[in-house]
């Protein structure tokens, strides 16, 4: 409800406050006479009656504000009292209904549409929790289950010494696994309270980008992937610990879902306004209903995959990529691969 219907409803109680007020006056004023002639001028008699009619008056006057108040004004307080009483319960299906039409809503009317908009948030928020809980509690789940295993399996005293590498291997592999899902929970925690905030510097942003396919080269031979570049020379104010974020997890995506053989194509492109990172795989693609929650938390369109990730690089990348001002897109089809394209705007410093 705007300011000028406040206003108007503000006025009209008080214009009911002083013709309720102005009519107990004149009818103390309108019964004195007769009272004087009736009493012959006797002023004790005078005194009498007008205090008997002031009291009277009194009592209407409270009666009528003890109904005023207990409809306008104890009533929603109390239903709002009660609302969020159940909602510091957790109770957050609660929902207060508004007295009058919303083109006549009063201040308490707006303070429950309010608390029901918030009870709503509050419900999202809590079932965002519960899931996240879930999610991580699954996701801690198979790396530990996979360390007890192998690490019972590991203390056998005839186990072949092969064997014994192998089981480690993937012991440590389990532990890198569960590392990287703290770390991720924890990068993603501090993005979304926002605890991590951009720190831009000049950088040589293409430079930073060779230097980490140059440390992924291993990852790329062993699976033999043919992998092209076009990267123009760019140097911008950027967050170098957010830029990683970024590529390192679109990079090794890409890296993941490409089968042996296939296809690489990164390209960093410069624009007087925007820096353009696009990575395109030939890897598995996916159809349009995965790639509208690809960004969301703990979600893997691909389970055959399941064991390699956790679900939250993605959802860092589009966390740092709003952080910075930039859009992520994704185009993709089943089998055709998927090219994920960053676009960020261009920081100017202060000179």
């Amino acid at each position: 409800m705007n300011k000028k219907r406040q206003t108007v409803i503000t006025v009209t109680g008080y214009v009911g406050f002083f013709l309720l007020t102005a009519a107990i006056i004149m009818a103390g004023v309108l019964i004195y006479t007769p009272v004087a002639e009736a009493s012959g001028g006797n002023n004790a008699v005078i005194a009498g009656v007008m205090l008997a009619v002031i009291v009277v008056l009194a009592l209407i006057c409270t009666l009528v504000d003890y109904l005023r108040r207990k409809y306008t004004v104890d009533k929603p307080v109390n239903e709002i009292l009660d609302g969020v009483q159940r909602m510091a319960r957790g109770d957050f299906s609660a929902k207060l209904t508004p007295s009058h039409p919303y083109e006549n809503y009063n201040a308490f009317d707006i303070i429950k549409d309010n608390i029901n908009t918030l009870a709503g948030e509050l419900s999202k928020t809590e079932i965002f929790r519960n899931d996240f809980i879930a999610n991580v509690s699954h996701e801690i789940k198979t790396p530990l289950a996979v360390i007890r295993n192998y690490a019972s399996a590991i203390k056998r005293e005839d186990l072949p010494e092969a064997t014994r590498r192998e089981y480690a291997a993937v012991l440590e592999g389990a532990a890198m696994r569960l590392s990287d899902l703290v770390t991720n929970i924890l990068s993603l925690n501090k993005l979304e309270n926002r605890e991590i905030m951009p720190r831009f510097e000049n950088l040589d942003v293409s430079e930073l980008l060779r230097e980490r396919i140059l440390q992924l080269e291993d990852a790329f031979m062993k699976k033999n992937l043919n992998f092209d570049c076009d990267i123009d020379d760019v140097v911008t104010p950027a967050d170098a610990g957010l830029m990683e974020i970024v590529w390192n997890n679109l990079l090794s995506n890409a890296i993941k879902f490409t089968p042996e053989g296939g296809d690489v194509f990164i390209s960093l492109k410069d624009s007087p306004k925007f820096v353009t990172l696009t990575v395109k795989d030939t890897g598995c693609g996916m159809n349009a209903e995965t790639g509208a929650h690809i960004f969301d938390k703990f979600y893997q369109g691909d389970t055959s995959h399941s064991s390699e990730g956790n679900g939250l690089g993605l959802a860092l990348v589009k966390k740092v990529v709003d952080i910075l001002g930039g859009e992520i897109n994704v185009e993709s089809a089943p089998g055709e691969g998927s090219t994920f394209t960053v676009r960020l705007r261009k920081v100017e410093q202060n000179a």
